[in-house]
């Protein structure tokens, strides 16, 4: 009887508790469900699913919470070898979410395809992109999101980032290694380093492995190829040498006074550098400075028979070619002849008319004489022996006696603020009346019609004679524009401040060059073109409407007068700029060395010497005699 009676107990308590529990066996079923695929997918799509991964079925007992989608985070998957974080760093980040100085997610990724697309915007090691520049191109990339607060879920809106240009700098590698050098140096010369013993030691083994690195490398091509390991390694030993700093605002200031210094430093050095530029291009080498008393010794020991020129009845047929060449330096002038005929097709054709001062009057006759071009004609005259040249017809011979002129020149004990910022028109080769004959041309040359003016800096390539074959359509001079940079407009010549100036000229018309020009001499002489220069010469007696050369005044007398020939008669820039295009130059009839750095000055271009040289026989006796070699 009691074993039924508790038989019956224990059946009522079993539903019992059936009847209590049975709700809750079916809640929590229902639960696990969605536990379980959130737990198998992980916390990147526990985030996505709340939004919406799968759809979670309401509870019959308990009221659920509505709430708003939540959106996935940024997703930056850090690479094991990327130098610029540690791997505790690595380690972390990958542990947990957190936010970064920049407000950038760094998480576990979310699935196998966002990882792999992640891993490929990493940038390549051997482009030499850190870890830092690597984040600093994902968050200008990224575009506006919402980002999940881990402690409280909550979204923050982040403003939309301009995608960065992801073309890779060139030769990054190179630039990098040298501004760590920079650094290191920096760091080595602060208070705090110096007291760490240790450090310092580090840093400088670290300098020594990245300069043995770097070497004469222009490109990251030319670097070994351990240079990402000592890359790495001075960028870790930097980054122990800022921990270690500890006086920012000091740091800052001795930089800052590093850099002022720097600069005027640098600025010194400018001044310096022009300076003795424009020194080293008024002195004449030791060689060239022998060649004319050689020679000259030479001319006096000839018999006067021997002292003349054959051919002398070319020097007035107007149906020729006539060059005409102003020049005191005999080893230049012998080059520009020398190319001219070598390149002619018919240099019995050919006549030049060398003009040169009383000093180098004979010496310039004995180079022509012992060294007679091929079948051209040369005439070698005294500048003296135009007597008609003198100070009370040429206002600029008037000028260039002057004692006001004399002084402009050779006056060294000049302040800075009076004195012209512009050094090369104080040069001392603008006295001499040799750069202002090509004014004067049809009074020289009274039976030619047309001449060909060339400088005595000038290499010929080519064959001139088509010069004459161009219709000049009642223009006085053939010249090459040069108005294809800025600066060779007309306001870069005169002063258009000057009322004068600025009421006769526009400011922006298009420059050119002398240096080989084709000059029309009947139409000069028709237009009175000399009597222009004149005017213009007396008017700029104080210097006030251009500065001294000849170039600003020839772009005043042939104002309008000119007609624009073929750039490739002549190119320009051999004496001053290194960039010059050699396919320009190879192509050019006529190649210019205008500037201070002349082929025959020890500061020439080297680039450029060869189109000089090629020109002259060092193999000349009273070459080797001076010791002029190439």
């Amino acid at each position: 009887m009691k074993i039924a009676t508790m038989i019956r107990r224990k059946v009522v308590l079993f539903l019992l508790c059936a009847s209590v529990l049975a709700p809750i066996v079916f809640y929590t079923d229902r639960l696990s469900i969605g536990s379980n695929s959130i737990v198998n997918n992980g916390f990147g799509n526990q985030v996505s699913n709340l939004g919406t991964g799968m759809e979670i079925a309401k509870l019959n007992v308990v009221k659920q919470e509505v709430t708003n989608p939540v959106k996935e985070p940024i997703g930056v998957v850090l690479a094991d070898n990327l130098s610029n974080f540690s791997q505790d760093t690595v380690q972390k980040n990958n542990e947990a979410a957190e936010f970064n100085e920049r407000g950038l997610i760094l998480t576990k990724p979310v699935e196998l395809e966002h990882k792999n697309r992640v891993l490929s915007e990493v940038p390549d090691r051997e482009n030499g992109l850190n870890t830092e520049a690597f984040i600093e191109q994902v968050t200008q990339n990224a575009a506006s999101k919402d980002a999940l607060s881990l402690g409280e879920a909550k979204a923050e809106k982040r403003p939309a980032l301009v995608q960065a240009n992801k073309v890779p700098l060139p030769d990054l590698r190179v630039r990098q290694m040298k501004d760590q050098l920079i650094r290191a140096r920096v760091y080595l010369d602060l208070s705090g380093t110096r007291t760490n013993a240790h450090y310092v030691k580090e840093l400088r083994l670290r300098i020594r492995d990245v300069q043995r690195a770097l070497g004469e490398a222009t490109k990251d091509s030319d670097l070994p190829r351990n240079a990402n390991d000592k890359l790495k390694a001075m960028e870790q030993t930097l980054a122990r040498g800022k921990q270690i700093q500890e006086d920012c605002a000091g740091t800052v200031k001795k930089l800052r006074a590093m850099l002022h210094s720097a600069e005027e430093l640098l600025h010194v050095h400018k001044k310096q550098t022009l300076f003795l530029t424009q020194l080293a291009a008024k002195t004449l080498p030791k060689g060239l400075h022998c060649l004319p008393l050689r020679l000259s010794n030479e001319y006096y020991n000839l018999e006067p028979a021997k002292r003349e020129f054959g051919n002398k009845e070319k020097l007035e047929d107007p149906s020729l070619y006539h060059y005409a060449l102003f020049s005191d330096n005999v080893l230049a002038t012998a080059v520009v002849v020398n190319s001219t005929v070598t390149n002619a097709k018919h240099p019995g054709d050919h006549v030049f008319h060398i003009v040169t001062d009383r000093l180098n009057y004979p010496a310039m006759r004995m180079w022509f004489l012992a060294n007679p071009p091929r079948h051209a004609t040369i005439q070698v005259q005294n500048i003296e022996d135009f007597t008609w040249l003198n100070s009370s017809y040429s206002p600029v011979l008037k000028q260039l006696s002057s004692q006001s002129m004399i002084d402009y020149y050779f006056r060294a004990h000049k302040s800075a603020s009076n004195s012209d910022s512009n050094l090369k028109y104080r040069n001392p080769k603008y006295l001499s009346i040799l750069n202002h004959l090509r004014f004067y041309l049809p009074q020289m040359f009274p039976k030619l019609k047309k001449v060909v003016f060339l400088d005595d800096d000038i290499v010929v390539q080519k064959d001139l004679t088509g010069l004459w074959k161009i219709d000049m359509k009642g223009k006085v001079i053939g010249v090459v524009e040069t108005c294809g940079e800025s600066f060779h407009r007309f306001d870069r010549y005169l002063n258009f401040s000057n009322p004068i100036i600025a009421k006769k000229f526009e400011p922006r018309a298009c420059g050119w060059a002398f240096g080989m020009n084709l000059f029309d001499l009947d139409v000069w002489r028709q237009q009175n073109i000399t009597e222009i220069y004149h005017s213009w010469q007396n008017l700029n007696e104080d210097r006030l409407l251009w500065k001294l050369g000849t170039l600003p005044p020839g772009l005043i007398t042939f104002y309008n007068q000119t007609i624009a020939i073929d750039r490739w008669w002549h190119v320009l820039g051999l004496g001053y700029n290194p960039h010059v295009n050699t396919r320009d130059i190879e192509r050019a009839a006529v190649v210019h060395y205008n500037g201070n750095l002349k082929p025959w000055l020890e500061i020439g271009l080297p680039r450029y010497r060869g189109y000089w040289s090629m020109y002259v026989d060092y193999d000349q006796m009273f070459l080797r005699e001076c010791n002029i070699n190439p």
